[in-house]
Parts: C-alpha cells; structure tokens; sequence
C-alpha cells in the first residue's frame, strides 16, 4: 500500500562541500514545522542519486522523515575531474561530508541521524557508522560487505581482463593520462564489473527514462575493491542496523553478508528472494521499503 506523496514538499537541490568540491544533493522535507529526523541516502557502484533513490526518499517523507539523497564527488551532478572516478577513501569522506551538513539544517534535529546506503553504499554506512558512534540508526540494502567474495562471484577470464584494465588505468594515472574506463555491468562473457545474467537488465531498468549515465567507471578501482571490508566494521556500530539481504544477490553474495551483519550488537536482518537490482522496482520495492519504514518508526520515531 503506497503513501500519499502529496504529504511532501518538492524536493529542494542543495550543495555542500566535501574536501575542496561540492556535491550536489536533494532534500525531501516532510510538511510541518519539524525539527524532523533525517535520513542520508547514497547510492551503490557508479549509481547517482536518480537511479531510483527518489522512490525511496519519497516514501521516507512521506512518513515523516526528512531526507538528503547526495551524489559522489566524481558522479553525476557532482564536481570532480576526472568523471567517473570511483575513490573508495573519498566517497567515505563524501559520507561524513554529508552527515555533517544534514546536521546543520535548520528544520532537522540533530540527535536522529539515520543513515542509508545500498549496494556499494550499503557497505560504505557500515564503515561510516562504525566510527560515527550519534548516529541514530543504519539501513544497508543488499549491501557490499565483503571485496574477496564479491571479487569471487566474477568468472576468472574476466578477472583477469579488468586486472589488466586496472594496471593500465593505475599506470596511465601516475603520467597524466586520460583514465581507461570499465563497464559497470554489461551481459554474460562480456568483460564489465557486473556480468552476471542479472545486471545488465536490471541496471538498465533502475536507469531514469531520458538517462544519459555513463555505464562505467575508471578501472583503476578495480585495484581496490578486493581490499574492501566494509562488513568487518559492523561489530563496531552501537546503533540499530538494518540489514536487507537478497539471498540470490549476485553481486553482493549474501552468505558474507549475513556473516558479517550477524556480528553488529543491534541488528536486524530481512530476507528478500529477489535478486540485487530486483528490490528497486514492482513488487520487491514494496516489500523491502514496508521493512524500512517499519523499521525506521520503531528505533527513530518522527
């Protein structure tokens, strides 16, 4: 059963500096006076914050719940050179950048702070709540936790295509050199980040209708990413986690995930049979957003 949308204000674009460049972000303000809680939303490997983070956002608001929904530095209308740049220590940067500016709005309290990430941006709350102990609760959907098992779910061709990608693009970045680029999901055999039989529809179908988002990023992260622990930190979290797990998730396997979720002091876990793109759209979108709003009205209610 869907919310009446008609209970929030048109969302608002802000902007707010993280290191020296600015991000570009919305806010969703719920109608009233407030102070309202607040929830931080960002998105996943190579996603901006169009690709279907408004769903969300609105449902939030709709309920109470103000919402900045922010893109990388690098992505979308966000600053950065060179584009498509994916900086796991920067982007974490973005995260605190962005908490520390929903604080200081006027119209949100400052004390219920939730925030929100999914996929690469699930794994990326984890690390960021982990040392942000006022945090008032985390929401991680199908989220990354674990650079060796997503690493693993890649047939090893491929691996070592994207390896040679990465090497090149390092290199070339070290002279000066235009980045070498890499498909974010492409279809089955094909050399991309996602190439499951999964990935490159479902991330066609999160795509905005008059979309021009670039379907890759510089390869060079793909150098990082198997150093990437994010879940490691959940025993670290004091606040209640969410964690909205895809048993058939082909890009965040969701065996790690639940290993690492089951060591968070707070958590609760949901279980979706849907794949990772699945709970966007339809149905599955219904299903995972009830979860969270339920979730959210019982550890930070408006």
């Amino acid at each position: 059963m869907t919310q009446n949308l008609t209970q929030i204000l048109a969302p608002k674009q802000v902007k707010f500096l993280s290191g020296k460049l600015y991000c570009s972000a919305d806010i969703y303000r719920p109608l009233g006076a407030g102070p309202f809680p607040v929830i931080v939303m960002a998105h996943g490997l190579g996603g901006t914050r169009n690709m279907r983070l408004p769903a969300f956002a609105e449902r939030f608001a709709a309920a109470g719940y103000a919402c900045l929904v922010f893109d990388y530095r690098h992505f979308g209308g966000s600053e950065g050179q060179p584009r498509q740049l994916l900086d796991i220590s920067k982007q974490l940067q973005d995260w605190k950048a962005a908490i520390a500016y929903a604080r200081s709005l006027n119209e949100v309290d400052p004390q219920r702070v939730v925030i929100w990430g999914t996929s690469f941006g699930g794994g990326h709350v984890l690390a960021t709540a982990a040392d942000d102990l006022q945090l008032a609760a985390v929401i991680s959907q199908c989220p990354f936790t674990d650079g060796f098992s997503s690493s693993m779910v890649m047939d090893p061709l491929t691996s070592l295509k994207i390896t040679v990608l990465a090497l090149r693009d390092k290199i070339g970045s070290l002279f000066g050199a235009q980045p070498v680029m890499v498909p974010l999901a492409a279809l089955p055999g094909q050399t991309a980040l996602m190439n499951a039989p999964d990935a490159y529809p479902g991330y066609l179908a999160i795509l905005p209708s008059d979309s021009n988002i670039p379907n890759y990023v510089a390869a060079r992260f793909a150098l990082d990413i198997i150093r990437y622990y994010p879940g490691r930190k959940a025993a670290r979290i004091q606040a209640p986690v969410l964690f909205c797990v895809c048993d058939t998730d082909t890009v965040a396997p969701a065996k790690a995930t639940l290993r690492h979720a089951s060591h968070a002091p707070r958590h609760e876990i949901k279980h979706y049979a849907d794949g990772h793109f699945e709970i966007y759209i339809g149905e599955a979108f219904e299903r995972v957003v009830s979860d969270q709003l339920d979730f959210l009205k019982r550890t930070v209610p408006v």
